[in-house]
């Protein structure tokens, strides 16, 4: 998906540098339109979707105050 992604983002950036600025508005808000499916997607995704491994979510439980002291 992100092939197609970075594709169509080259193709409107081709079109922008040969003068066709209608055409690379419509490549770009569709490479706009294709990257928040992606990211909608792999949210939802009932395999991956919600874990996020870099954003911890989950509640840790607290350690006593005299595990937490050094020494």
């Amino acid at each position: 998906m992100m092939v197609a992604i970075f594709a169509t983002l080259l193709a409107a950036f081709v079109s922008s540098w040969s003068g066709r600025g209608r055409l690379a508005a419509v490549l770009f808000v569709s490479t706009f339109a294709l990257a928040v499916g992606l990211f909608l997607y792999e949210i939802y995704s009932p395999e991956y979707g919600f874990r996020m491994p870099w954003i911890q979510t989950e509640l840790e439980h607290p350690r006593s105050a005299a595990a937490a002291l050094p020494g």
